[in-house]
C-alpha cells in the first residue's frame, strides 16, 4: 500500500528545503515547487493527540469541508451568450472541479451522440486503475476510457468511479453543465472541457489527531493541493486555458491568507491562462466565531462557549494578535478548571476532571511556524453538555485582540456555538487566500445576501470576499439523471468559475489577450460588478459587488 494512504503514517506538510532531511526512499510526495509531503510513521496506534506538538501545527494538513448545500440573467451571462460577437460559451476552455467526484453518466456532461465532455477523471479513491503519470495513487480515467464504458452495457464495470455524495456532481453542473430545456437548466459554460478530481477522504489519523469524529465525511488539504498541481499541469500540457473551481473550506487557519494551500493558490492565480475561483464557505451564521478587543487593565477576557450533547470530539483555535502574550484557562459547566495554562514553544498538555468524563489537550504555542503568531489549540473530548468559559490573560500587562474560530461544515454540530458571537471574519480558507477569486452567495430572486454567506475581512484586514454571485436554489444535476437545486457559497463559487471560462474563452482562444492570467481576470471582473448606490464598497459582506460579465464587456470593449 502507498504510504499516502497508510493509515499506519502521518503526512506531514514540509519545506522542499528540508526533503533531505526526511527522506527515507520511498516516504515523500511531492505536491509543488515550496511544499512536499513526508509520511511518517505514526509511534502507536491509535495515536497520540500530542504527536500534534511534536509535530507543528502547520505540517498537520488541515480538514476540509463541504460548501454547499437561479437565473442566468442576474449574472448578465444570458446577454453575453446571446451577443453574436460574444456568444461566449466556454469553447476552447477547461473548467475543473476538484470535489466529491462527478455522476460521469449524467446527460448534463455528455454530448449529443452521448459521448463525454469529460477531458479526464482522476479518482483519488480507486487503487485498481492507473494512476496519472507523476502521481502515485488513484486511478485515472481518459475521455477515450470514459467513451468505451458508456458504450458497454454496465458503465461502472469499465469505470468504477461515482459521486457518491453529488456535491461534486452539482458543482460541475452549475459550472459547465449541458442544457436541459425541460428542466429550465444550463451550466454557465456548456462547451467547456472538464477535468475532475474526486479526493479521497481524509485520513482517520488525521482526523483524530484534529478530533473529527470519523463517521464524519470531510477531506485534507494535501490532496487538494496534489489535486491543483493535476488539473494546472493537464491544461499547461494541453495548451488551454483553465478555470479551476474550489467548493470546500476550512476553520483550521489563520485566516489570513497563509498556509500551504494559499501558497499555491496565489501563486497559480498569477500565472498566465489560470483562474482560481474559491467558494467563501458557508460559516457567517453558525455562530463559530468569536472576537474581542481587550483595552482595559486587568487585561483579561473571559468568553463563553454552548456544547451541544452530540459533539463529542472537536476542537477550537484562538488567534491573537502580536505583540500579545496569552495564557488560557479553560472552565467546565460544574465549575472545574484546567488552571492558567502559559505559552512554550511546542509543549501538548492533556486535562481531565474528578467529577466529569471531559478531557481536555491544550497546546498554547507561543509561535505558529507559518504566521510567527500566537496560537491556542484546544480540544476537546467527552465534553459534558453546557456553558464552558474560557478566560485569557494578556502576560504582558497591555491592551490585545484576538479572534476564535470553532469547525466548520458538518465537523460539528449547530448546537455548538459561542454565546457573543460575531458574523464578521467568518470567510473559510483557502478563500483568504489574496491572488484568487473568493466569491460569497446572494439570492438571486431578492437581490439579498445569504445569511450564511462567509464574511470578511481576513483577520488582517485584507478585502475579502472579492465578489458576490447567485447562490440561492439553482438548478443542477445530481447522481442519478436526475436534477435538484443547490444553495451555498459553493454554487456561487461554480457559477463565477463559469464566468472567468467566458472571459479567458475571450482573452485566449479568440485570441484577444492570450497572456492574460487569473489574477487579471479577477479585476476585470470586479471593476465590472454590479453595486447598489446605497452602499459603500469593497465592504465585507458584498465584496466590490455582484459579478456581471456584461459590464465587463460593455466597459472592456464598448459594445
Amino acid at each position: 500500500m502507498q504510504k499516502i494512504l497508510d493509515e499506519n503514517y502521518y503526512d506531514i506538510i514540509i519545506s522542499n528545503v528540508m526533503r533531505s532531511a526526511y527522506d527515507t526512499g520511498d516516504n515523500i510526495t511531492y505536491m509543488n515547487l515550496r511544499h512536499s509531503l513526508a509520511h511518517i510513521p505514526i509511534p502507536s496506534i491509535p495515536p497520540d493527540p500530542c504527536d500534534l506538538g511534536t509535530y507543528p501545527y502547520n505540517a498537520f494538513p488541515s480538514v476540509l469541508t463541504l460548501s454547499s448545500t437561479i437565473s442566468l440573467e442576474k449574472s448578465g451571462i444570458g446577454t453575453v451568450q446571446r451577443n453574436p460577437y460574444l456568444a461566449l460559451f466556454g469553447r476552447g476552455v477547461i473548467v475543473a472541479v476538484i470535489d466529491t467526484g462527478i455522476d460521469y453518466q449524467h446527460q448534463a456532461f455528455l454530448y449529443n451522440d452521448g459521448t463525454t465532455r469529460i477531458l479526464s477523471l482522476w479518482d483519488q479513491t480507486i487503487q485498481t486503475g492507473n494512476p496519472p503519470v507523476g502521481y502515485t495513487y488513484g486511478s485515472e480515467y481518459t475521455r477515450e476510457y470514459i467513451n468505451v464504458a458508456l458504450r458497454s452495457e454496465n458503465p461502472l464495470s469499465i469505470v468504477p468511479s461515482e459521486d457518491t455524495n453529488g456535491h461534486g456532481t452539482a458543482i460541475a453542473s452549475v459550472l459547465a453543465g449541458k442544457p436541459n430545456a425541460a428542466q429550465s437548466f444550463s451550466g454557465v459554460v456548456p462547451e467547456a472541457d472538464l477535468v475532475i478530481v474526486k479526493l479521497k477522504p481524509a485520513k482517520n489519523t488525521l482526523k483524530r489527531i484534529f478530533f473529527v469524529p470519523e463517521n464524519v465525511e470531510c477531506y485534507q488539504e494535501s490532496d487538494l493541493i496534489i489535486g491543483l498541481s493535476y488539473v494546472t499541469e493537464l491544461a499547461k500540457r494541453l495548451n488551454r486555458p483553465i478555470a479551476v473551481c474550489i467548493a470546500m473550506g476550512t476553520n483550521q487557519s489563520s485566516h489570513d491568507g497563509r498556509g500551504a494551500t494559499s501558497y499555491i493558490t496565489n501563486f497559480l492565480a498569477e500565472q498566465p491562462q489560470t483562474g482560481i475561483i474559491i467558494s467563501a464557505g458557508n460559516e457567517g451564521n453558525k455562530r463559530r466565531h468569536y472576537f474581542n478587543n481587550t483595552v482595559a487593565d486587568p487585561y483579561i477576557n473571559e468568553f463563553e462557549m454552548r456544547v451541544g450533547e452530540n459533539d463529542k470530539l472537536f476542537s477550537l483555535e484562538i488567534w491573537p494578535f502580536a505583540p500579545a502574550r496569552l495564557s488560557v484557562e479553560i472552565t467546565v459547566p460544574n465549575r472545574e478548571t484546567t488552571g492558567q495554562v502559559f505559552p512554550t514553544l511546542g509543549e501538548c498538555r492533556r486535562f481531565s476532571f474528578v467529577l466529569n468524563e471531559s478531557v481536555i489537550y491544550v497546546n498554547n504555542y507561543i509561535f505558529e511556524e507559518e504566521t510567527g503568531d500566537q496560537l491556542i489549540l484546544i480540544r476537546f473530548q467527552n465534553p459534558i453538555p453546557g456553558i464552558w468559559t474560557i478566560k485569557l490573560q494578556n502576560l504582558e500587562k497591555e491592551a490585545f485582540s484576538f479572534h476564535s474560530w470553532l469547525p466548520s461544515g458538518n465537523l460539528i454540530s449547530e448546537n455548538t456555538f459561542f454565546l457573543n458571537s460575531s458574523p464578521d471574519t467568518t470567510i473559510t480558507a483557502p478563500g483568504t487566500s489574496t491572488h484568487p477569486l473568493a466569491v460569497t452567495a446572494y439570492n438571486g430572486e431578492n437581490d439579498s445576501i445569504l445569511p450564511e454567506s462567509g464574511r470578511g475581512y481576513t483577520r488582517t484586514g485584507y478585502i475579502k470576499p472579492d465578489i458576490a454571485a447567485p447562490g440561492y436554489q439553482l438548478t443542477c444535476a445530481v447522481p442519478g439523471n436526475q436534477y435538484g437545486t443547490i444553495t451555498g457559497c459553493g454554487c456561487a463559487a461554480a457559477q463565477a468559475a463559469g464566468i472567468e471560462a467566458m472571459v479567458f474563452e475571450w482573452a485566449v482562444p479568440r485570441g484577444n489577450y492570450t497572456t492574460i492570467t487569473g489574477n487579471d481576470v479577477n479585476r476585470l471582473l470586479i471593476r465590472g460588478a454590479r453595486r447598489n448606490p446605497s452602499i459603500t464598497y469593497p465592504n465585507n459582506v458584498w465584496g466590490y459587488g455582484q459579478i456581471d460579465i456584461n459590464t465587463l464587456f460593455e466597459r472592456l470593449t464598448n459594445i
